[in-house]
């Protein structure tokens, strides 16, 4: 018989309330496995909503981050973005600055696209992380496989013509990332923006990054696993590098956006536009870029443009400094580079550095007369687009003039001549009621034929044009041409100097007077640019012709420096020293002046008289151009004879010097300076022959009821709108700029101006204010 204590739990189990009990406590258990197993499910679907990704075996997305200074990096990052998200491929694109270095152990999968910046560094944005991963790499305390469990890539973006420190930032971001303990997917890959096909490299280095992550295969030469295995040779390559060259002290490797990216990568890529091995300067991007400014391209590497001064002086509203300082007529002046290339990028550089950049001859080189040919040829075609464009108020004088446009016997063929037949006729009515005329015709007959015919070329457009090997052929075509030359140089090229031909005035910028200055304005490419610079301004000092300093005064940059400056005069002994403020050209993200950084004109006189009053009496002020901000020293022992100024130049008398094949210097072509050109006149380098025009402002609107009257006048031809139609077509003139314009300003109310004798009259008020609009029928 059983034991009772042995028959107990056999019982209890058999009954029916413990099977319940039992029942519901697997059923309870079952309920919450499921519900655990949903809960889990759900959440690593709200974690990675695509089961389907690559990236879906880890629950951290990757990092896309990007180091930029100017926002090519940022666009090139953006666009690679847009391709993973397209690829199913869960990224999160994150700028530099904003990401916190620490976090990177936790990372399995990061992309990096970053520039290079001045002195090889990482650009601002992207310092702190780049100086985070040198410094654990060399913390022992760190060690070697903080980030054995993250994947990345590189692709560098810069500018070869920096030469070793080409893209070093990428490199040294790749290889610290190794250092650390992280595979390398791809090796590093490098863009060149000056190259014009950045864009091309980063795609083709994008679709192998998809591929590689699609693939979840680490693709370097073999498999790798934690980042060991066979060495890149992107990593090679950059052990070469470590040892900088005296060059490697400068880098700044251009970031800019839509400038025509170029590349350098493993893959090689067929260049376009090639000729015998050498490629085009000009890329279709940088084309591009350059004709939106205004420039029309010439072959390959050259380039035209009409400077404004140039529109300027047809229109009558006067000319450039060099009209007030040397005797140039600025309508007639062509303003072109035979190089758009340069070897500096300067921070006040007009072009935002849209050109081409580099340190020596290395493209395709086009015929010297072809240039000369095409470069007149497109300026003339500019100069005849002015044709009809209206100026600026001339003086009284105007209507004094030969009346060569009435005697020719043309019926109104022109705006000019429509204009001097209606001032003959009409001037001496209105000024018996006090009117005083003043022209609107702009651009004559006269000043369009003399405009055509270029006499002076400023060969300052942009870039170094002593780049050029062909550069003295090109100048003797000009001077055969009896085209005068102006010549900028940018004191990189000493050798280059000393081999010019005569130059009409050759010019050497002195952007700043000592090294470290030199370096922050010019931000020159070469690594010895301040030996160059020396170099250049030695040079300078044994030419015979006329030999000039530009000075670029940078408030806050260089405005202190009187006694360096100085220190310089010695050395290249011009003969002028031109000293002008800063041009503000608008913000940029390579360039970070601001009005701030431009210096009035009595900041410019100041620091001139300064220099002139170190020299002691060596140089004085001689002349300036308040409009553009301007003043010249000149040497007195030259060019100051018995108390006058020389400093203008006899162009006729240089060509004939140049012709004649003898040695000659600057004292024999110069011509006396016109007193309203001297410095302290009341003129301020204003040409009284012209008219001076001042933008309309509207910051401070005068009072209506002081307001000075004015009436704009619209003159019809009979035989075209007859008199019935008069009245009606002064109305739809302002869409027909064809008639002739001219403004009228009345002395003592408008009233007593006769109707009759051929003219009809009819007013209408304009906002609300004394100008009216007249329509004539004659």
């Amino acid at each position: 018989m059983a034991k009772p204590e042995k028959l107990l739990p056999a019982m209890c189990i058999s009954s029916v309330p413990a099977r319940l009990t039992l029942l519901a406590l697997l059923s309870a258990t079952t309920f919450y496995c499921f519900y655990k197993f949903h809960r889990l499910r759900s959440l690593r679907i709200s974690l990675n909503p695509n089961p389907n990704s690559k990236s879906s075996s880890c629950f951290r997305r990757g990092k896309l981050l990007f180091i930029s200074e100017t926002g090519t990096s940022k666009t090139l990052a953006r666009r690679l973005l847009d391709l993973l998200n397209s690829n199913d491929l869960a990224f999160d694109l994150v700028d530099a600055k904003a990401y916190e270095p620490e976090d990177l152990p936790k990372e399995t999968q990061v992309l990096i696209v970053a520039s290079t910046w001045e002195d090889g560094k990482a650009p601002p944005s992207g310092r702190f992380f780049a100086n985070w991963l040198a410094e654990s790499v060399e913390d022992f305390r760190v060690g070697s496989l903080l980030l054995s469990q993250c994947k990345f890539a590189v692709f560098g973006v810069g500018s070869r013509a920096y030469g070793a420190t080409y893209n070093v930032v990428a490199r040294d971001l790749s290889k610290r990332m190794r250092g650390l303990g992280a595979a390398e997917m791809l090796p590093v890959w490098e863009g060149d923006v000056d190259g014009g096909d950045l864009e091309e490299a980063f795609d083709a280095w994008s679709a192998k990054m998809v591929k590689v992550l699609n693939d979840d295969v680490v693709e370097n030469g073999g498999a790798l696993s934690n980042g060991v295995g066979a060495e890149s040779d992107a990593e090679s390559d950059y052990e070469t590098d470590e040892e900088y060259s005296v060059e490697s002290e400068i880098v700044d490797l251009e970031d800019i956006a839509g400038k025509g990216p170029s590349r350098r990568s493993p893959v090689v890529v067929q260049t376009n536009g090639t000729s015998n091995g050498k490629k085009d300067m000009v890329t279709p991007v940088i084309r591009a870029s350059l004709e939106k400014q205004g420039y029309k391209i010439i072959g390959s590497h050259s380039g035209v443009k009409v400077c404004r001064w140039t529109k300027s002086q047809l229109r009558g509203r006067g000319g450039c400094y060099k009209h007030s300082f040397y005797g140039i007529e600025s309508h007639r002046c062509m303003e072109a580079t035979p190089s758009l290339a340069c070897a500096n990028k300067c921070v006040f550089c007009w072009r935002h550095h849209t050109n081409p950049v580099g340190k020596s001859w290395q493209w395709k080189m086009d015929d010297p007369l072809e240039i000369v040919n095409s470069a007149i040829d497109q300026h003339t075609k500019m100069i005849k687009q002015m044709k009809g464009v209206p100026g600026s108020h001339f003086g009284r004088g105007d209507l004094e003039r030969p009346e060569w446009a009435i005697q020719s016997g043309l019926l109104w063929t022109s705006v000019s001549e429509a204009w001097w037949y209606l001032g003959s006729w009409l001037s001496p009515t209105l000024l018996k009621y006090g009117l005083s005329i003043s022209s609107c015709a702009g651009v004559t007959l006269e000043r369009l034929t003399e405009g055509l015919s270029p006499r002076h070329c400023a060969l300052s457009l942009v870039g170094e044009p002593i780049m050029y090997p062909e550069i003295n052929t090109l100048v003797d075509e000009l001077h055969r041409r009896r085209i005068s030359t102006f010549l900028v140089t940018n004191a990189q090229f000493p050798e280059k100097i000393k081999m010019l031909k005569p130059i009409t005035q050759l010019y050497v910028s002195v952007d700043a007077a000592t090294k470290d200055s030199l370096k922050a304005i010019d931000r020159p490419l070469f690594g010895d640019f301040w030996e160059r610079f020396l170099d250049s301004l030695k040079a300078l000092r044994d030419k015979q012709q006329r030999t000039v300093y530009r000075l670029t005064l940078v408030k806050g940059w260089n405005t202190e420096d009187v006694d360096a400056y100085f220190n310089l005069f010695s050395i290249g002994k011009p003969d002028f020293i031109e000293i002008k403020g800063v041009t503000y050209c608008g913000s940029s993200a390579t360039s970070k002046l601001t009005m701030e950084n431009v210096p009035w004109h009595s900041e410019v006189k100041a620091f001139s008289e300064a220099l002139a009053l170190k020299s002691q009496g060596e140089y004085e002020v001689a002349c300036e151009h308040v409009h553009s901000c301007c003043v010249l020293l000149a040497k007195t022992e030259k060019f100051k004879i018995n108390g006058q100024w020389f400093t203008w130049i006899e162009y006729e008398k240089f060509h004939d010097l140049v012709a004649s094949g003898k040695a000659f210097d600057s004292k024999d072509y110069m011509a006396a300076t016109p007193s309203w050109a001297v410095y302290g006149a009341e003129e301020g380098g204003f040409d009284p022959d012209q008219s001076r025009y001042k933008k309309e402002r509207h910051h401070n609107r005068p009072n209506r009821a002081t307001a000075r009257p004015v009436f704009t006048l619209f003159l019809i031809k009979k035989c075209v709108f007859p008199s019935s139609t008069c009245s009606k077509f002064y109305k739809r003139e302002l869409l027909y700029p064809s008639s002739i314009a001219f403004s009228a300003q009345l002395k003592s109310g408008y009233n007593k101006l006769p109707i009759g004798t051929g003219v009809r009259a009819a007013w209408v008020p304009l906002k609300e204010s004394v100008n009216s609009r007249i329509a004539l029928d004659k």
